[in-house]
């Protein structure tokens, strides 16, 4: 299957011990089904689309099976705040990561530098658990605010019991090297369709912003096939990482991996605040 940005490795760890059987068994049929839907994932050299010429993201509709890359609820979007809508009703993300969850290994599958990890850490997002699947970076961004384009996107993947994808968008700009960063980059470099083992405990939190106020709106996968019903939210406050760090990341992938800003037709982009 060809390579998508979200791979799915979902975890149930919160359960007791004596539902651990049954539970594996759940998220085995979970990822086979999910994997089914999405046929391009975890493609690393078998593929036929790319960022450039005449597999670029403008022909990604036209390529087989990519049809869906041509529907109306597209990703990712220019957020403009003039036309955001405050909801009250929206909630903060409760973040269930733990200070040391497992980092299970780190891929480069020629589009994007990747980290899966070990189950058990999830979000909840209006009273539902979404876990976490894994983390991968896009250089530039992929969104953009008010048409501002940051040097580095990282998406953080995560998917519930019934298959309904949600991902994290963080915007990072060039400032203060970062921590998370710092630790992540030791495993690198490697080289496209190569898989290390890390298999060491992370503190995820580290990844997030201090600022937790979010954008959100329903959009899709931002590669092939571009499945849409993918929840996206976009952190209003940006993190900071190094000139370095990011340049770290470039050599590493390939130069403007995103995919251009998709029409926002009838959509509706919702803001939560004071998150903290």
């Amino acid at each position: 299957m060809k390579f998508i940005y979200i791979i799915i490795a979902v975890g149930f760890g919160l359960l007791s011990c004596s539902e651990n059987q049954t539970t594996n068994t759940l998220e085995n049929n979970l990822i086979s089904e999910f994997k089914e839907d999405n046929k391009s994932i975890d493609e690393v050299v078998e593929e036929d689309w790319s960022y450039e010429g005449e597999t670029g993201p403008e022909h990604w509709a036209h390529l087989s099976k990519n049809e869906l890359c041509d529907g109306k609820n597209q990703s990712p979007i220019n957020i403009l705040e003039v036309d955001v809508i405050e909801d009250p009703e929206l909630k903060p993300i409760e973040f269930h990561y733990s200070t040391d969850v497992k980092i299970h290994d780190v891929m480069n599958n020629g589009h994007s530098i990747q980290y899966d990890f070990e189950k058990g850490d999830f979000i909840v997002v209006n009273g539902k658990q979404y876990h976490l699947l894994q983390i991968h970076f896009h250089e530039a961004s992929k969104h953009t605010i008010d048409g501002i384009r940051y040097p580095l996107e990282m998406h953080m993947v995560h998917v519930s019991k019934d298959k309904k994808a949600v991902v994290l968008a963080i915007l990072a700009k060039e400032g203060k090297s970062s921590e998370p960063f710092t630790f992540l980059e030791k495993y690198l470099p490697v080289q496209v369709g190569e898989t290390k083992i890390i298999d060491t405990t992370f503190d995820l939190n580290q990844n997030l912003p201090d600022n937790r106020d979010y954008f959100t709106y329903s959009g899709s996968l931002t590669t092939p096939p571009c499945s849409e019903g993918v929840t996206w939210y976009v952190f209003n406050t940006p993190i900071t990482v190094s000139v370095d760090q990011v340049k770290q990341l470039q050599s590493l992938m390939p130069v403007n991996n995103f995919r251009n800003e998709q029409p926002i037709n009838d959509r509706v982009v919702r803001r939560m605040t004071n998150a903290n």
